[in-house]
């Protein structure tokens, strides 16, 4: 027979523990330990198994047809998925409290159901009265969607079973929902993971797609231990800053499309509007005339994104300049001023550095180090960049620029954008991209050539200043 027992859970890992400490012994996390109930065996770690039945094994070719995507229509959701979400597999957003996950994903079944798909929204953090004057103000009173309020999964699961099975389903959130199998609260390990668990083979014998909502802890990540990530085939991150209108959707963990992917969204009164070129949107209010800034051609997942790098380098009085950083690694910026420092002689130590990727946009790939450095020595030197330049490159600890990928990309989608020069690594001109007539590309082996680079444009403009001052002026 199996009998109950008490165990103290690690809420940040999963790990199990006999006994209450202040530290959990397997991640280190401090007060996490949260004491739950589980049925353990009552033969012990010993205990033989149930009989099973042979499993038939097969080689790794198939005929198989690839699964067909359930389209939504909304080409920015489509785009992160991969192409649209696949029967049978299990979806997790994950989310700041009020960035709007539940906005979006009511908008993204209302489409679905514009597409005669069978949806269900079930929520657990919601009256029904609320899910509906939401639905009113974003316009989608009269959409399709099959609405039901739950937090007991037995409930949910019995629900769901009584009918044919829905295209997709979502719940809102994980984190509500509890099993009355399971002697523990909503919201602690063992819940997330039972719910979790039948949720999905829920859906994976039933042939419906499963989007779960998860909240996300003060760190950014989803809360619950990592093992929940690992059980679901997506992991979707809902991300945007307070002041910014727009909202960045991001893959994170895809095993039916590209990782990295990022769709693009603009707040509005009408709810989340898909944005169809981000580039222009990140660099809509750029201040050409102003140094200390530079645009990076970025690649988020598949997609060329041109973003602005703003950098302010400013005398400091304080024994320990100030560093701030918004957008970027932090540790990745002190490495670019140490090389600044050590092979180009800019005594960056004694100024305050303040660097920012305009748009509140968050850039992760190294390919960005050559525009941070540019952004930098255009503060620190007082010159401007030409309006017309985009930069992408990594810089090594000796102050070498190394390449990249997908260069082309990059500098298509510039030229795309009414960009005429791009300042390179010698290795993406090697061969030369093809299909950018009119755009110059310089090619950059070192940081000492992208100082003289940037010397010579304030040379340049010191020549034609009176000249651009005077079309200024007349403008």
């Amino acid at each position: 027979m199996a009998k109950s027992a008490r165990k103290y859970v690690c809420q940040s890992c999963g790990a199990d523990s006999a006994k209450w400490a202040g530290r959990c012994d397997a991640c280190g996390a401090w007060n996490t330990l949260t004491e739950e109930t589980g049925a353990l065996a009552g033969g012990g770690s010993g205990a033989a198994l149930p009989k099973g039945r042979a499993v038939q094994f097969v080689g790794l070719k198939g005929n198989e047809p690839a699964p067909e995507r359930i389209i939504s229509g909304m080409q920015e959701f489509d785009r992160v998925t991969g192409g649209g979400l696949v029967p049978g597999s299990a979806v997790i957003v994950g989310g700041d409290p009020g960035i709007g996950k539940s906005t979006i994903l009511l908008q993204i079944l209302a489409a679905f159901g514009a597409k005669d798909r069978s949806v269900v929204y079930i929520s657990g953090e919601e009256a029904i009265a609320q899910v509906r004057l939401r639905a009113e103000r974003l316009g989608l009173a009269d959409a399709p969607v099959t609405l039901g309020v739950e937090t007991n999964l037995a409930n949910i699961l019995t629900s769901l079973e009584a009918g044919p099975a829905p295209d997709v389903v979502v719940v809102d959130s994980i984190q509500t929902v509890w099993s009355p199998a399971l002697e523990a609260a909503p919201g602690t390990v063992s819940q997330l993971r039972g719910a979790t668990q039948l949720l999905i083979n829920y859906a994976k014998s039933r042939g419906s797609a499963m989007v779960l909502v998860g909240h996300v802890t003060k760190e950014g990540q989803l809360a619950g231990p990592k093992v929940i990530e690992h059980m679901v085939d997506t992991v979707l991150y809902f991300e945007g800053e307070a002041g910014h209108n727009f909202r960045i959707l991001r893959a994170i963990k895809n095993r039916f499309g590209p990782t990295d992917e990022i769709g693009v969204f603009e707040m509005s009164d009408a709810g989340l509007r898909e944005v169809k070129n981000p580039s222009k949107l990140f660099l809509g209010d750029r201040d050409e005339a102003n140094s200390g800034a530079a645009v990076f051609a970025g690649i988020e997942g598949t997609r060329p994104l041109l973003v602005e790098i703003q950098a302010l380098v400013a005398a400091s009085s304080l024994g320990t300049p100030r560093r701030a950083v918004v957008g970027w690694d932090a540790s990745r910026l002190a490495m670019v001023l140490a090389v600044l420092d050590a092979h180009c002689g800019m005594h960056l130590a004694s100024h305050d550095i303040y660097l920012n990727v305009a748009g509140g946009m968050r850039v992760k790939e190294p390919a960005a180090d050559l525009a941070v450095a540019a952004a930098l020595v255009s503060s620190l030197l007082e010159i401007s960049l030409p309006a017309d330049s985009v930069l992408f490159g990594e810089v090594s600890l000796s102050g070498g620029i190394r390449s990249v990928t997908q260069a082309e990309a990059r500098l298509k989608e510039a030229r795309k954008l009414g960009f005429a020069q791009a300042l390179v690594p010698k290795e993406a001109l090697n061969p030369k991209p093809r299909g950018l007539d009119g755009m110059t590309l310089n090619a950059v082996g070192s940081l000492s050539d992208l100082l003289g680079w940037v010397r010579d444009c304030g040379q340049s403009r010191a020549a034609r200043g009176p000249q651009v001052d005077n079309d200024r002026a007349r403008a």
